[in-house]
């Protein structure tokens, strides 16, 4: 077997990040940059790989506080109930993905209807599955929904399907709130103000992992990218902040949605030699770590990314990718939501966007509150307001009370702060580092925060 070379440990020069990215210990508190010196991970291996040491105690604490009391009735009515759609994954490459955000959903629209829900109906939730790009799922799903009415559609997870129906929900004047969508290509998007996101941009998730495997020590850099909008994009940006850390990107194979074998793509990067291997794929994942530990590739050198952060356990021999780390946009579940994630489903492994999903649903809600009114237009133009300048608050049942008691409010939710641009992007963002353990499942690491 081959393995890569090994080379002297060393922390890469940083620049100046526009976006203005901090390291984090949790998301209170922590030291502000990496040290050159100090302790590295356990995970330091053989080919030079040594990532500052995880924080002590990251992902852990709890949300905050949010209103016991009483919410007042609405001041608005409706005859139109709001109906919130789901284009989520249950098959496909992403399928991953589908439970912890439809528990999100699910977790919102229950804590929403808890409270008397919205204008003083019940909102309903409609969920349909969204495939993946080698299917025409979506687009039947999404032709279902419109035809039961929906206000707003939370969906899809994967940046290519939703480009296949964006046009579709925009068109018809219905709100798409993705938990998950970071191509860059839908900032500009001529989406007529009804695309929204709480995911921040792949170019806030691309600079924090390009710089943070310069901090690791690695020079060279190999990669096997999706080639769709987010793999290409993505991999565009993690590009660029390596290169601008001073770091080389030596090898970059592409490959298909729908594609099995990915033996060429692993030899070409593995022949390049490079110190780190940054994997940008959805679930192909599984077939390519294999290949790539087969042939020497230490799981330390492997560096992955939201479309592929999953639970191994089940797919992997234990330490299979012991010491690997990777990115997830969105700060770390806290105990507290996860507890309650889990009385939703209790069969979930996986929380990532669970946070984004939940905050769509309450902004959704909030915005039409707000509107007083259950239309997709209405609705749409509220988003920006509840998210920004106004009495922080974090759940329905308080921004509902402050809403109704003719106070502004500005929406804080489980994902991070959130606060919206004109374009339907999150401003500021957090995202997450994660290692994976013994067990193949990974654990919370570090968090950057950016503003873009």
């Amino acid at each position: 077997m081959t393995s890569l070379p090994q080379v002297a440990p060393r922390i890469a020069k940083l620049t100046a990040l526009s976006i203005g990215v901090a390291l984090l210990a949790t998301a209170c508190g922590g030291t502000s940059t990496p040290t050159a010196t100090g302790t590295g991970s356990a995970s330091a291996n053989a080919a030079g790989i040594a990532c500052p040491a995880p924080s002590a105690g990251a992902g852990a604490g709890t949300s905050a506080a949010t209103n016991g009391g009483t919410v007042p009735a609405s001041t608005g009515t409706t005859d139109t109930p709001l109906k919130i759609g789901s284009l989520l994954p249950t098959t496909g490459s992403l399928a991953f993905l589908g439970p912890p955000e439809i528990a999100g959903v699910n977790l919102g629209v229950k804590e929403i209807n808890d409270a008397g829900g919205v204008l003083g109906k019940p909102v309903e939730v409609i969920h349909r599955d969204s495939g993946d790009t080698k299917t025409d799922i979506a687009t039947q799903s999404t032709t279902a929904l419109l035809g039961q009415g929906v206000g707003a559609i939370i969906g899809a997870a994967s940046s290519g399907v939703s480009k296949t129906v964006i046009n579709q929900i925009t068109g018809a004047g219905v709100v798409q709130f993705s938990p998950a969508n970071t191509s860059p290509d839908f900032t500009d998007w001529d989406d007529k103000g009804l695309y929204w996101r709480t995911a921040p941009s792949d170019v806030l998730q691309g600079k924090v992992l390009g710089n943070y495997m310069a901090t690791c020590g690695a020079q060279t850099v190999g990669m096997i990218v999706l080639n769709d909008a987010y793999g290409t994009g993505l991999a565009k940006n993690v590009k660029a902040a390596f290169e601008s850390a001073g770091g080389k990107v030596v090898a970059e194979e592409l490959f298909n949605e729908g594609d099995s074998q990915f033996s060429s793509q692993v030899d070409k990067v593995i022949a390049a030699k490079p110190d780190a291997i940054a994997l940008i794929t959805f679930d192909q994942a599984k077939s390519i770590v294999p290949l790539m530990t087969g042939k020497g590739v230490k799981p330390t050198q492997l560096f992955m990314v939201d479309g592929n952060m999953s639970d191994y356990s089940k797919d992997f021999q234990a330490g299979t990718l012991k010491g690997a780390q990777g990115t997830i946009p969105g700060t770390f579940a806290k105990e507290d939501f996860k507890k309650k994630l889990l009385a939703i489903d209790p069969a979930l492994k996986d929380y990532s966007y669970a946070g984004e999903s939940y905050d769509a649903a309450n902004l959704i809600a909030l915005a039409s509150e707000a509107a007083k009114s259950t239309k997709g237009v209405d609705i749409a133009a509220q988003l920006k307001a509840v998210s920004e300048v106004g009495e922080k608050c974090s759940d329905f049942p308080s921004c509902v009370t402050l809403l109704r008691n003719g106070k502004d409010i500005d929406y804080d939710g489980q994902s991070g702060p959130v606060t919206f641009s004109e374009a339907g992007d999150p401003t500021e963002a957090y995202v997450g580092i994660y290692e994976f353990q013994d067990d193949n499942t990974y654990k919370a690491s570090k968090e950057e925060f950016g503003k873009l």
